[in-house]
């Protein structure tokens, strides 16, 4: 019962979390006007705005004028869907599970916002570590709270070291504003190790798509965030720590 209503819980918010991507990348209201099909401008009933379900009976098309809808909607959903039952079952009801879908759900407007707009909301970002820092507060107290602060901080000075180094060798700019800001995020979360290791992992999913990008278009502007973000949500949900890792290469 639970896997399932944190499956339904987490679609209604990634459909909210779409919106929310695409209008601040806009520079629009996220609450007004309300939504609608981008074509036509059809108002959209309630039975028309139910997650997954909708779209799949309305064949991704606008019921009006016909017009197709962005996949990415039903891919969205259905992934925070699936994330909001896996922190579920990683984390059960904890604590741990209240910043584990706060952290995947300020992800999940990352990855929409740089993939479409090419653009990572400095507010998502502030908003997610202050509402992040509040709860810690209230969950573990100030000391476990400054630990956390510490090591967002010292990841966000280690992702703009390595961006000064990647303008000395490129001699252009080599990393997005955003994703040093990404970097305090992680550290708040999953703590400072982890956050670096985020980078190695992010590169690794990013370099095929990279190298199909570069051989298939002139414009090979490729955004890195949505691959940190993404290499972030995998080492949160798999569980994994510091401790773990050491283990792993002791034995190697």
């Amino acid at each position: 019962m639970f896997y399932i209503l944190f499956f339904i819980l987490g679609s209604v918010m990634g459909s909210f979390f779409h919106v929310v991507a695409t209008r601040m990348s806009n520079d629009e209201c996220i609450i007004a006007p309300s939504s609608h099909c981008h074509t036509c401008d059809h108002k959209l009933k309630w039975y028309e705005l139910i997650p997954i379900v909708s779209y799949i009976i309305q064949g991704g098309k606008c019921r009006k004028c016909g017009s197709y809808l962005p996949l990415s909607y039903l891919v969205i959903e259905i992934v925070t869907g699936v994330l909001y039952a896996v922190c579920y079952h990683e984390y059960g009801l904890s604590p741990k599970l209240i910043i584990s879908v706060i952290f995947i759900s300020i992800l999940i407007i990352v990855i929409v916002s740089d993939i479409e707009y090419m653009i990572i909301l400095d507010e998502v970002l502030v908003f997610g570590s202050v509402i992040t820092i509040i709860f810690y507060l209230i969950l573990y107290g100030l000391d476990v709270t400054v630990y956390h602060v510490l090591d967002a901080a010292l990841a966000f000075v280690a992702m703009y070291a390595l961006k000064l180094l990647g303008d000395f060798i490129f001699k252009k700019e080599s990393l997005g504003g955003g994703d040093i800001k990404l970097m305090f995020f992680f550290g708040l979360v999953i703590g400072l190790p982890l956050s670096v290791i985020t980078i190695f992992v992010a590169t690794f999913i990013a370099f095929p798509i990279a190298l199909f990008v570069l051989f298939s278009r002139r414009d090979n502007m490729i955004p890195f965030g949505p691959f940190l973000s993404m290499a972030a949500i995998l080492i949160l949900i798999s569980g994994i720590n510091t401790d773990d890792i050491v283990n792993i290469i002791a034995n190697k």
